[in-house]
């Protein structure tokens, strides 16, 4: 999944430091209706700088950041598995008090359906950005060499563009762990390893046609998800669901189109009814 973010590679400004919370929940500003915003694999919360300041107007912003990418140094004893990443974002969600709107990349949004079925009632809402239900047979195989490659630490911005590219190169430097030397990976390639490999032995269409919230769905134009498989998501919810495809984008929509990503978005939110 994660050879989606190797892409598009030139110069970008250092991105600016932030400070990171290993702390699951973090309020980013505003008030009402909560949202949460739910990374993808090798995120992070953080990464979601330039999305915050317009979500705020919607409601509530909070960020989340799921098992194993909560610093390097941050242990997790349980098995990796969807149910354990699915509970801790139930578990989250429900600090809120109230159902919040999901905005979920990639393993984010698939999380954040998953929990949708399981726990209607702390979900009002969905926004799923490029990522399928079906990934069995696929494995991790062609992507190990280069994730178990990847330097513990990078002592510049500069090497982190070289090796992500502009767009992911950014958002990298938000998801990384901060040092007195540089930046270092805020996991552990094995467990980000593992966690990609699990999706190539099971399938979450039950859990998705499990789902009766409405749903936003974009899909990259680069995807990595399977050919079809998100429309046939937005075909399946009916009425429920909006599917915007973005033609040119990678992985990151809303970093790689930000104008096209926050257009869909904005509408969608804005057209979600009042809460009782």
């Amino acid at each position: 999944m994660a050879q989606g973010y190797r892409a598009r590679r030139g110069r970008w400004p250092t991105a600016q430091d932030e400070t990171v919370s290993t702390e699951s929940l973090t309020h980013r500003g505003g008030t009402g209706r909560p949202l949460v915003l739910v990374h993808g694999l090798m995120g992070r919360g953080t990464t979601w700088s330039r999305q915050v300041p317009w979500l705020t107007r919607f409601g509530a912003v909070h960020t989340y950041d799921a098992p194993w990418h909560r610093g390097r140094d941050v242990e997790d004893s349980e098995p990796v598995s969807t149910e354990r990443f699915v509970a801790d974002l139930g578990q989250a969600v429900a600090t809120l008090g109230e159902p919040a709107v999901l905005v979920g990349h990639s393993m984010g949004g698939l999380h954040s359906w998953c929990l949708a079925a399981q726990r209607p009632d702390l979900v009002s809402a969905l926004v799923v950005e490029d990522m399928a239900p079906d990934f069995v047979g696929r494995t991790t195989g062609p992507w190990e060499p280069w994730v178990h490659a990847l330097p513990v630490e990078y002592s510049t911005a500069e090497q982190v563009y070289a090796e992500f590219g502009p767009v992911a190169g950014r958002y990298f430097l938000e998801a990384f762990d901060r040092t007195a030397t540089g930046w270092s990976l805020h996991g552990r390639p094995a467990r980000w390893i593992e966690i990609a490999g699990q999706w190539g032995l099971r399938d979450y269409w039950q859990q998705w046609q499990s789902v009766r919230a409405p749903v936003l769905l974009i899909e990259a134009g680069d995807s990595v998800a399977p050919p079809g498989q998100m429309r046939k998501m937005a075909e399946l919810a009916g009425e429920r669901a909006r599917y915007v495809h973005v033609p040119g984008a990678g992985h990151l929509v809303h970093d790689d189109a930000p104008d096209r990503y926050r257009e869909a978005v904005e509408t969608f939110l804005a057209a979600l009814p009042d809460r009782t």
